[in-house]
């Protein structure tokens, strides 16, 4: 604590240094002034002059001493306030009451007066040699505020506490907080940090308006996806920027002087759609990949490139990218390259309708684990392209599947879709029959074979929301096939996050299915992200209704009944239970793919001879 103390001295000796020299000179210019006051600035008795030349290094001396104990040296006067006044006022009493004392002992005579007039100039000199630095700091910062983006906060808790207290430090925060939104209504009417807090959400339009306000903060950290969502379509309604603490600031460190300001950043439309965030056990994960060879087809793909973000964090011994698109597979190496200099990575580029190029890979590094995520998902170009679909979904993962039992890879995982169950087009029915290639082949194989089935991921290459978003950059209109159509969603990670805890939980033979959440209605998405945009559904942006596209579901199923349902450690994974598969499944789809091979026009009647509840339309 010494040093502690003998160190901030040091640190603020010139300071100190600089009050003192300013406490004496004001100390003799209060004497000389006073003595004019006293002769009603006339001619001043030579003697009073002499006794005041006299008496000055003595108390001089005792100025210095009696500012230091009371402790005029040390305080922080930037922060300064009535208390720092008051002790300013009992020195100056000490200062006066000892002066007095010297003069008598010394026989120096001063007019009764004089004490009184000289105690009131000192007190209101050095008071305002010590106030002078706050208020100079004030006029700087109302200039600076002058200059700032007018901001309304909205959430009065712990999180907005924080943005106020970085925000009015002043240092690198371009904002100057006008006004507070919290829907507790216990804060109406309060101040925070002298910011009035001024209603709830319903507030927001004239709270923008009332103040001018041109920038939102959304600092509710804790807040659900649905009440975001809420809030967004409040600040939506204005024309303010948004911007957002997210909730992973809880998990940050928030110590951190910067913790704040770092964390703020413009709001995303996965901050308010999909779902609250979802907790995997990441131990179980990091145990099940560290050491282990991984292999990812379909590498570089949306999903491909998370399971390899993903994957890379949990130490495996090598960790393989195999695609056929040379441009994907490159950002991915570079990136986990940057990220990931210990990662031992291998990129191959190859398709999994390729047997031949596909073994060398699986006898080059004999891979543990498969996560098999190469295939076509476009529901209408794979309508027009039956036969290109069966080829890439169905060869490929057989194949994959058969090197996996072959090389005795100990997990197959297969990326699998909700557009599975009891399908309306060829995406789904071919991805039906991966789902059925993986069960028949765990039968009998001592590789645990598993498929990973969940719904439409936000921003995955060729979902909804890139094509909105393309839609509105370019004028619109956005098009949506019809107002009840409405689609299970999830973030990327988060999805690849679920698949990879789904495989820690395989025991073979299973259909993981994840929980979604509640199916989401894709005209209010539109309505969403136009909105985000900065449009005015409606009235800015048209939203055209299209009508159904060929093999197009109205809403989308995650299980069928015959499967079951199986709950799991993770209440957002559940499992479907094998279900009976013909015998001559196997023959027949061997038939398939030469009909692909062969490019035949009757392509979607032998996908339907295997995939029942698939009705070609």
């Amino acid at each position: 604590m010494k040093q502690k103390i003998e160190g901030l001295l040091y640190k603020k000796l010139p300071q100190i240094l600089l009050f003192c020299l300013a406490d004496v000179l004001v100390f003799v210019f209060a004497g000389y002034f006073a003595l004019l006051l006293r002769f009603d600035f006339g001619t001043i008795p030579e003697h009073f002059l002499h006794d005041l030349g006299v008496s000055l290094p003595i108390n001089a001396l005792i100025v210095l001493a009696v500012f230091y104990l009371t402790g005029l040296y040390t305080s922080v006067w930037r922060y300064a306030s009535i208390v720092e006044l008051l002790n300013v006022a009992a020195a100056c009493i000490f200062v006066e009451i000892l002066s007095a004392g010297v003069n008598a002992m010394m026989s120096l005579k001063m007019p009764v007066s004089f004490y009184f007039i000289h105690f009131v100039l000192m007190f209101i000199m050095i008071a305002g040699v010590r106030f002078s630095y706050r208020i100079l700091r004030m006029i700087v910062m109302m200039i600076q505020k002058r200059g700032k983006t007018r901001t309304l906060l909205i959430g009065a808790g712990e999180a907005g506490r924080m943005v106020v207290d970085e925000v009015l430090k002043g240092k690198n925060f371009d904002a100057r907080i006008m006004c507070i939104i919290d829907d507790d209504k216990k804060r109406w009417g309060t101040r925070l940090r002298r910011i009035p807090i001024c209603g709830g959400r319903h507030n927001i339009e004239k709270a923008v308006e009332r103040y001018k306000v041109e920038e939102i903060i959304i600092a509710i950290p804790s807040a659900s996806k649905e009440q975001i969502s809420r809030i967004v379509t409040e600040c939506q309604r204005t024309d303010c920027k948004i911007k957002i603490l997210p909730s992973i600031f809880r998990e940050m460190d928030q110590d951190s002087p910067t913790a704040v300001r770092d964390n703020i950043r413009p709001i995303s439309y996965e901050d308010f759609l999909g779902r609250d965030q979802i907790v995997v056990n990441n131990d179980e994960i990091f145990r099940s990949l560290a050491g282990k060879t991984v292999l990812v087809t379909g590498g570089g793909g949306s999903i491909g490139s998370e399971l390899c973000r993903q994957i890379a964090k949990c130490n495996p011994k090598c960790l393989i990218i195999f695609d056929i698109y040379e441009n994907n597979a490159y950002d991915i190496q570079q990136e986990l390259r940057r990220e990931y200099s210990g990662l031992n990575l291998e990129t191959v580029v190859g398709s999994v309708r390729d047997f031949a190029r596909l073994e060398k890979v699986f006898a080059m590094y004999h891979p543990d684990i498969v996560f098999h995520a190469a295939a076509h998902k476009h529901v209408p170009l794979m309508e027009d392209s039956p036969n290109e679909a069966v080829k890439n979904n169905c060869l490929g993962t057989l194949n994959t599947v058969k090197l996996s039992d072959k090389y005795k890879v100990k997990k197959f995982v297969l990326i699998s879709t909700d557009k599975a169950v009891r399908p309306t087009n060829v995406m789904g029915a071919t991805k039906r029959i991966c789902e059925m290639i993986v069960q028949t082949y765990d039968k009998t194989s001592e590789t645990e074979f598993v498929a990973v089935r969940f719904g439409n991921v936000l921003g995955s290459n060729g979902s909804v929301i890139p094509l909105f978003l393309k839609q509105i950059e370019s004028g619109g209109p956005v098009t949506v096939t019809d107002k009840e159509v409405t689609r299970y969603f999830m973030t990327i990670p988060e999805a690849v996050s679920l698949v990879i805890q789904a495989s820690v939980y395989a025991n073979g033979g299973e259909i993981f299915v994840l929980d979604m959440g509640k199916p989401v209605k894709i005209y209010d998405l539109a309505k969403q992200l136009v909105r985000y945009e900065g449009y005015r559904p409606g009235i800015d942006m048209e939203i055209k209704i299209t009508g159904l596209r060929p093999g197009e579901k109205m809403y989308e199923e995650m299980l069928m009944e015959e499967e079951g349902m199986k709950s799991t450690p993770n209440k957002l994974i559940h499992i479907g239970q094998p279900i009976r598969i013909k015998s001559t499944f196997l023959t027949d789809l061997d038939d398939l793919i030469r009909a692909a091979r062969g490019n035949s026009d009757e392509i979607k009647q032998s996908v339907a001879k295997i995939v029942s509840t698939y009705t070609v339309r």
